[in-house]
């Protein structure tokens, strides 16, 4: 059957079309405002496959290059030359045993992996770890000194150097800790450029907010330097937090020999000088 009342009418249908387009415009626009201004599903240039490209995992979560070596082995020489600028009071019989041994690791460190540090080995491994030991030992022996002869007046009888040698162990301690953190932290610098291990040691900032930092973002020994020195001087954890028990045992361990050092050190010396 045709008549009059069966033909459609364009204005009608002009309208229904005018209200599908006003409907789809705004969801497009609360999509919008929901997504950022990206659209993962109704986007008009990738759809899903646009969404899945932007979904980067950071990089400290992910296979990277290893780090380089020569920020650590730089920051370690100044460790070296910080202990041999030490009095004769508070270094070994020989003051060139400890310096020298840590010397001698690292340069056999560099020259096993000269740049970046991505192989694994047991042996390189544990020669990172001797120097790191050998490190804390000597500056852990010429702060006991230091403290004994504090405590008995043997030590301390001119304000300077009294305070160029507590800043040249307090600086060391801050470099040996550092080391350890970089060390260990989520099982080492190989260790963390193959992701190895995704539960980290310690909480960084970018971390926390991974949007405020970028997708390449990694830890590196500046970031593990720049913990250990807020550490030696809060005595507390700043913005970096320890996660597990071995990171917040060390870090106790470097607040209390940090506390003891500065206020014998300070006391003293002011005392001195009164």
């Amino acid at each position: 059957m045709t008549g009059p009342d069966l033909e459609p009418d364009p204005c009608a249908e002009q309208a229904h079309v005018d209200s599908l387009r006003t409907v789809h415009a705004e969801l497009v626009r609360l999509e919008g405002l929901l997504c950022g201004g990206r659209h993962p599903v109704s986007g008009a240039d990738g759809g899903i496959a646009r969404a899945a490209r932007q979904v980067h995992l950071p990089a400290w979560q992910r296979v990277t290059r290893g780090e380089n070596r020569w920020p650590v082995a730089a920051v370690i020489v100044i460790a070296i030359g910080l202990q041999l600028a030490l009095p004769d009071q508070l270094v070994l019989q020989s003051r060139w045993l400890l310096p020298g041994l840590e010397l001698a690791l690292l340069v056999a460190l560099v020259i096993a992996s000269p740049s970046r540090l991505e192989r694994e080995s047991t042996v390189l491994r544990a020669g990172s770890l001797a120097l790191a030991g050998l490190l804390s030992l000597a500056n852990a022996w010429s702060a006991a000194l230091l403290v004994l002869g504090l405590v008995s007046g043997s030590l301390g009888q001119d304000a300077g150097p009294l305070l160029a040698t507590g800043a040249a162990i307090w600086l060391t301690n801050i470099i040996a800790f550092a080391v350890w953190y970089w060390e260990f932290d989520r099982g080492g610098p190989v260790a963390r450029a193959l992701a190895r291990r995704s539960l980290p040691d310690f909480q960084f900032v970018q971390m926390q907010s991974p949007d405020l930092a970028h997708p390449d973002w990694e830890p590196g020994f500046v970031d593990y330097l720049y913990l250990s020195f807020t550490n030696a001087t809060a005595f507390s954890p700043t913005d970096t937090m320890p996660l597990t028990r071995w990171a917040k045992l060390t870090m106790l361990a470097q607040s209390l020999v940090s506390l003891i050092t500065v206020a014998l050190v300070v006391a003293r010396a002011v005392n001195i000088l009164k």
